[in-house]
This record gives C-alpha cells, structure tokens and sequence, in this order.
C-alpha cells in the first residue's frame, strides 16, 4: 500500500470517528468530545503508520509506543473532562454563536478529521526511516518522556485547581502554571520533536517537521491560545488580565513583578 492509499484510508477512518463524534454531541449536546476523538485519532495513526509502514524496525516500533501511549493519555484526559463536566466554554460559545446548527458542528468535526490527517505527516517519514540511529532514538524518547511527563503535571494542576469550590471565578498560579499560561500546550508542542528526531535519516524527513510547526500555529493563533484565552477573560476577567500581565503566555518563565 502506497503512502496516498495509507492517507486515504486514514481519513476515511477519521471521517467514520468524527461522524460518530457528531451524532453523540448532537444527542448530549456537548462537543467536547471532539477534542477527545482528535487525540486518539492522531495516536491511533502513528500506530497506523508503524504497522504498514516500509521503513527500519526500530524507528517504526518507537513511533508505535510512542504515538500510541500519548494519543492514549490524553485522549482519556479528555474524555474524563467530557463526560464528568458541563460543555467546555468555548464550545457553549460556539454553539451560540452558530444558533444550535448542526450542519456547521458537523463540518467542524470533519475539519478535525482533515486534521488528524494533516498531524500524521510526521509519523509518514517516521515509518519510512530506512535507517536506525540509537542515540536519535534515544533522544526522541527524552523528549517524549520530559513532554508528556510535564503535560501530566500540568492537566492534574490544574484538575487539583478546579475542583476546589473556593477556586471558582479564579485563575491556577499554581506549579507550572505560575510560570506560563498554558503549559500544558508547551509541552503538547515540545512532544512533536520527538518525532523529528525519530525521522532523521528519512528521504521525506522534512515531512516530520510539519508536526511542531502546525501545532506551533494552531496553539498560538488559531484554535489554542485564542480561543481558551478569549474565555478565561470571560469567565474571570480582570484577574485573568493580570495573570497575563505576569505571567509568560507559553514558554516557561519566571514572573513579571516577583522574584524568583
């Protein structure tokens, strides 16, 4: 199977997901599930990938846990969120904002699907390495261990943060949080290198760094950063206008105003 069959295919099981995806947000009223299905549709590709792939054993093997085993956790991080709590807010806002269409929800899940497609790029030059490299697999695997270690702290931070009532109305300054807005995105971003390294040595290895850079895009300018902003200064307004004003929107740093 060539690799635009293997892209094909992809997507039409994508579409499947995402269609399904549909049908249970227009029952429950509640899109959130989207973000779940996105996670373990990109995982599930670069398991996807690994097993059809023509490439060395020892790279498509570490894409495979490696892929796999992030798309797993967040996906169930996801769907704990999704059936555990109310409609995110940004989804409320959207649905407002569409007056309850479901034909445009309905696109917006086939745009997700497009997307998981677009994100499995990366494990493509992954799976065709012909090459072997011990230690590009070993950093790729650090790489891997530090993101996904660090993204965990930071969903149970803020997990810890909002289930105390006293909390409500306010913003999550802490651990990681009190150095960066959202760091859970930067390590979400950080992960992606994993795959570069992975794919050195591939013919097509340029394709690996379209994961790190869309994601950079989409985190910063068009569905992360923006739209989650846009509803914590909603929500908790002039003390989340003062988180910003300290605290550094997604690298890691230390505080404006406090000593470190």
């Amino acid at each position: 199977m060539n690799i635009w069959m293997q892209m094909l295919g992809l997507w039409l099981l994508a579409v499947a997901m995402m269609s399904l995806g549909w049908l249970w947000q227009r029952r429950r009223s509640n899109a959130g599930i989207v973000d779940a299905l996105w996670a373990s549709g990109v995982g599930g590709s670069a398991v996807f990938f690994a097993l059809f792939g023509d490439g060395a054993t020892g790279p498509r093997v570490t894409l495979a846990v490696l892929g796999g085993a992030w798309g797993w956790r967040l996906a169930a991080h996801l769907w704990t969120r999704v059936r555990g709590e109310p409609e995110d807010g940004r989804y409320q806002n959207l649905r407002a904002h569409w007056r309850g269409s479901q034909w445009k929800f309905f696109a917006f899940f086939q745009f997700q699907a497009a997307l998981i497609a677009l994100f499995a790029l990366p494990f493509v030059a992954v799976a065709r390495n012909p090459a072997i490299s011990v230690p590009w697999i070993v950093l790729a695997v650090a790489i891997w261990l530090v993101s996904v270690a660090g993204e965990t702290v930071a969903d149970r931070q803020l997990a810890r943060f909002r289930a105390d009532p006293a909390n409500h109305g306010h913003t999550c300054r802490d651990g990681l949080w009190r150095y960066s807005r959202h760091p859970n995105y930067f390590f979400e971003w950080i992960h992606w290198f994993a795959y570069v390294c992975l794919a050195v040595g591939s013919p097509i290895v340029w394709l690996a760094w379209a994961g790190p850079l869309v994601m950079y895009v989409f985190l910063r300018w068009i569905s992360g950063i923006p739209y989650t902003e846009t509803q914590a200064l909603r929500s908790r307004g002039d003390d989340y206008r003062a988180y910003q004003r300290s605290t550094s929107m997604l690298i890691p740093w230390f505080p404006r105003g406090h000593k470190s």
